[in-house]
């Protein structure tokens, strides 16, 4: 719709060499100005391949405190620093990662991720549509829902929120939860769910297609990570209105200011997510109150607009560099 064309470079391995010919090939054609890549595969590719080139100037970009790469991995994003132009990281904290890994400072750009507030503010659900949802769900008309959307993944540390579920449905009985996503622990976490006696009150909803409905239902929003980048799913809710409990990591303090725009409880406290849950939930006014401060920061902070221009500097100034001209100013 857009009039962008669209190359698919098949890649099929993990070190595929036919996927890293199609795109030389792809750049001996277009012979960008530009190439910007994504995540660690086109990352690597996109550095082999052009990273000894004049032309394109090339932008390689990080999404999260990848802690999780192996060493080989890091070896290779070592050798590979000299061979790009700019770094554009989402957070501080995962721009720090890379500074410490070896990136000049001054080749790091922070662009933070962009989130849409609803054009109605987010309001909750009228009380028809509430009760109709929560009957599909299977909840009580007069629960209380507690919920978290993402990946069902390690880092994420659902286990502990199910602890925490547990901990929290005895201290307010009206407290039910959802889990939407999918991801590689999602059997073991339903698994986990009914070791701990939790699971009745616990729907494991898988992708879902209705993530700004059921944010219009959830209460309270948790996430329990171990390591993000800038999550995704802390900022929608937020732009929402809901008011959220995080795990204190660096990337989610970027976001949360703790008693301003919601709450932070230390890494592995289930205790502590029980508590912090339930007090917003006890606490319609504070729940509110942290909601609407959250929303007001997504809004001003990390709009869309925002980041765009934000994009749209890096490449005009890799524009002027690759020319010799100064940056143009801004039209408009």
């Amino acid at each position: 719709a857009a009039g962008v064309p669209v190359c698919c470079l098949h890649k099929r391995l993990k070190f595929d060499p036919f996927a890293l010919g199609r795109l030389k090939r792809l750049l001996d054609t277009w012979l960008p100005d530009i190439l910007h890549t994504w995540l660690f595969a086109a990352n690597s590719y996109g550095r082999l391949v052009a990273g000894g080139r004049a032309r394109p100037r090339v932008i390689v970009s990080e999404r999260c405190v990848d802690v999780w790469k192996a060493g080989w991995q890091r070896w290779l994003d070592r050798r590979l620093i000299e061979r790009a132009h700019r770094l554009v990281a989402n957070s501080a904290s995962v721009a720090r990662f890379y500074r410490d890994l070896g990136v000049p400072e001054p080749r790091i750009r922070v662009i933070p991720n962009a989130v849409e507030v609803p054009g109605d503010g987010g309001l909750s659900l009228a009380v028809p549509q509430r009760e109709r949802l929560l009957a599909e769900l299977g909840f009580p008309r007069n629960a209380k829902v507690v919920g978290y959307i993402g990946r069902i993944a390690r880092q994420k540390r659902v286990d502990d929120l199910i602890w925490a579920a547990e901990l929290l449905r005895r201290i307010d009985d009206r407290a039910w939860f959802l889990m939407a996503g999918d991801g590689p622990e999602h059997d073991k976490m339903q698994r986990f769910a009914k070791q701990v006696g939790v699971a009745e009150r616990i729907r494991f909803l898988g992708h879902r297609d209705d993530v700004p409905q059921l944010l219009r239902l959830i209460d309270v929003f948790w996430q329990a990570s171990d390591f993000e980048g800038l999550s995704n799913s802390v900022m929608e809710a937020m732009a929402a209105a809901r008011p959220v409990v995080v795990s204190d990591i660096p990337p989610n303090r970027e976001l949360v200011t703790d008693g301003e725009t919601g709450r932070i409880v230390p890494v592995g406290d289930r205790l502590g997510f029980a508590k912090a849950a339930a007090r917003l939930l006890a606490d319609s006014n504070e729940a509110n109150r942290l909601g609407q401060a959250a929303q007001r920061r997504m809004k001003a902070e990390f709009s869309v607009s925002r980041m765009i221009e934000a994009y749209v500097d890096v490449y005009r100034e890799q524009k002027a560099e690759l020319t010799g001209q100064p940056v143009a100013p801004r039209s408009g």
